[in-house]
């Protein structure tokens, strides 16, 4: 298995089964990611999407505080892109310091997808940016979820040849923006895309999955979770809690804040020991 730069300067493919990808909305949560993989002692990379960017109305603020926090951080932090339609959005997170982005056409018809992928892709290698890509809809943003939509291993090795991408996000039973840890993945294709693919897979939607379930893809070739909905019910939570008896926000943001601090440390644990001591 191929394992771009920014991974392997973590140690993914040596020491780290995976790696884990945490979606970042305020200043917040990445302070919280980066306790929570300080606490784990692991690498996390801070996820920005592209509906992040469209809340704040640009990406150069929010990346500014990630950059800060990256680089205090006592544990290493890389900047990932998340689910970027732009392409000038992914060169400028080039130009922002950003390890990594995901350019996502998948919505596009196969031959669509393959040439404007193939094409941000070159672009982003050349701005120094290791590049994920989708292949088959994993659900959640616009409905489909359904056997007939996951990848298949045949046409995930051909898009890996004809778009070089870094990094490949399968769609494999999971789903975006699931509340429940209620996702049954198909361990049994994970581990044929595995097989058939040169570059690291990525599983999305992982907020659904139960812990065993993430041992499991981890187990069976995943090499990257990104997790979103689960920080974000966390954080809701707490604040909410908080919010019931006080007026003061920073009571509360500092309480979600360490909710997601705590479930980014627990799952850390999990992604990256996948087989623990009995």
């Amino acid at each position: 298995m191929l394992i771009p730069p920014a991974l392997s300067a973590v140690g993914l493919g040596a020491s780290l089964p995976s790696v884990a990808a945490f979606n970042v909305i305020t200043l917040e949560y990445a302070e919280g990611i980066v306790v929570g993989a300080e606490r784990a002692g692991a690498p996390v990379l801070l996820s920005v999407s592209h509906n992040a960017v469209r809340f704040h109305g640009a990406l150069a603020p929010i990346a500014a505080g990630c950059r800060a926090l990256a680089d205090d951080a006592s544990v290493p932090v890389l900047l990932h892109l998340d689910h970027c339609e732009s392409e000038e959005l992914v060169l400028e997170a080039a130009d922002l310091g950003f390890d990594s982005a995901m350019f996502d056409a998948s919505t596009l018809p196969y031959d669509e997808n393959v040439a404007s992928t193939a094409r941000v892709t070159a672009r982003g290698h050349e701005a120094g940016l290791w590049i994920e890509a989708e292949l088959g809809e994993i659900g959640g943003k616009d409905g489909a979820h359904a056997p007939g939509v996951r990848t298949d291993p045949t046409e995930a090795a051909s898009f890996v040849a004809a778009t070089g991408v870094d990094a490949l996000a399968v769609a494999v039973g999971s789903s975006h923006a699931m509340t429940s840890r209620t996702a049954q993945l198909d361990v049994d294709l994970i581990a044929r895309l595995a097989a058939a693919v040169p570059v690291p897979l990525v599983l999305h939607g992982s907020s659904g999955v139960d812990d065993a379930s993430i041992r499991a893809a981890v187990t069976a070739g995943i090499r990257k979770v990104n997790v979103g909905t689960q920080l974000s019910a966390a954080y809701s939570n707490a604040l909410r809690a908080e919010l019931a008896d006080s007026v003061d926000p920073r009571r509360a943001l500092r309480a979600a804040r360490g909710a997601i601090a705590s479930d980014v440390a627990h799952l850390l644990g999990v992604i990256s020991n996948p087989t623990p001591e009995r």
